[in-house]
This record gives C-alpha cells, sequence and structure tokens, in this order.
C-alpha cells in the first residue's frame, strides 16, 4: 500500500514540476514516469524500513 501511494505521490509530482516549467504533453509524461518509478523505490524502503521496525 506504501507504495502504490509513493507511486501515486511520484507520478503527480513529476507531472505538476513538469507543467511548472512549460512542457508539452510528451515532457509532462516522461517526468510522471520517472516520478511513479522514484516514489516506487521510496516506498519500497520505507516499506522495508516498516517491517524492520516491527
Amino acid at each position: 500500500m506504501i507504495v502504490i501511494l509513493g507511486m501515486l505521490g511520484g507520478g503527480l509530482w513529476g507531472e505538476r514540476s513538469a507543467r511548472k516549467m512549460g512542457g508539452n504533453g510528451k515532457d509532462r509524461a516522461q517526468y510522471a514516469a520517472v516520478g511513479v518509478i522514484a516514489g516506487g523505490l521510496v516506498g519500497l524502503f520505507v516499506t522495508i524500513a516498516v517491517e524492520w521496525s516491527f
């Protein structure tokens, strides 16, 4: 669940940052894809940290 939330948040963050820089549709899609990957990795590490703490 944390990974999915991280992916959603990363995708929204990437799309928003590309839109703020004036990117076209392809730019926004690429930034969103990178954000999804980054958010998924952050969510994965958070999930591992939570599992190890209990």
